[in-house]
Parts: structure tokens; C-alpha cells; sequence
């Protein structure tokens, strides 16, 4: 990376292989120095590589990755494909088992909630809910 390069936040997370939200902590932290410009970070690649230095000898220097699908494609391993297929099917089945888990417990909801209501409207009908009648008063005090 040169350091004439300058990139925005999104660019250079791709770039860096980092989340934005790493990339805004540190330059929230001091670690990393940007500018905003138009309510935006904008990042030196110079200082992005000084802060997060490339691992990957393919890695491009000077302009972000834009296609990361097909970039995934091209260097996973079949063998890591499989797995990852058989990880997302897992957790799509886990997915439909919640969810499948959530529709019966609103149904048991719904039915206890019907249940509570009949309930109250019984006990009502058993107890008197007329008011207490108010008590006489008298202007002649005799006899209290």
C-alpha cells in the first residue's frame, strides 16, 4: 500500500480482513489515526498496514477486494466447502426446530391465556361483586 492511498472506512476493513467496528474502536482508541471528511473516517493505507499488516502473501495492496464471494470460492478447500455446507445445514435445521419450539409455545400461550380468562369470569360468577351498601346516616346520635 502507498501512502497516497486514502480509503474509507468499508474499504479498508475489507482491506485490513477487520470488521468497521474494529476499525472504529481503534481509531476511537488512538491505535490508528484517520480524518473525517464529509462525516466520514477516511483512512491512510500506509497507516492502515502499519496498524493491521497483511498475513496473506496474495493479499492486494493497493485497492480493496471488492467480490469477496467469489474470492471465497476460489481459496476455500472442497473438504473445508463440505463442512461448512454441513455446518449450515446444522444450524438451519436448529434454526426450524426454535422456531417449530416458539409456534407451540404461543399456541400453549394463547390456550392458557383462554383458560385464565374463563377461570376469572367462573370466580367472578361464584363471589358477589355487588358494592358494600353505604352505611345510614343518622343526625341523631342516640344509639350508635
Amino acid at each position: 500500500m502507498n501512502g497516497k492511498t486514502r480509503l474509507g472506512l468499508g474499504d479498508a476493513a475489507v482491506v485490513a480482513g477487520v470488521s468497521r467496528t474494529t476499525l472504529l474502536r481503534a481509531i476511537r482508541s488512538g491505535e490508528i489515526s484517520a480524518t473525517r471528511h464529509k462525516n466520514a473516517f477516511v483512512i491512510d493505507a500506509s497507516e492502515l498496514a502499519r496498524a493491521f499488516p497483511q498475513t496473506r502473501p496474495d493479499a492486494v495492496q493497493d485497492t480493496p477486494r471488492r467480490d469477496l464471494a467469489r474470492e471465497a470460492d476460489v481459496t476455500a478447500e472442497p473438504g473445508e466447502l463440505r463442512e461448512l455446507r454441513a455446518r449450515l445445514e446444522a444450524a438451519e435445521m436448529r434454526f426450524a426446530d426454535a422456531h417449530d419450539q416458539i409456534s407451540d409455545l404461543r399456541r400453549r400461550f394463547d390456550i392458557a391465556t383462554q383458560q385464565l380468562g374463563e377461570a376469572l369470569q367462573q370466580v367472578r360468577l361464584l363471589t358477589d361483586q355487588r358494592a358494600a351498601p353505604a352505611p345510614i346516616r343518622r343526625w341523631w346520635r342516640f344509639g350508635r
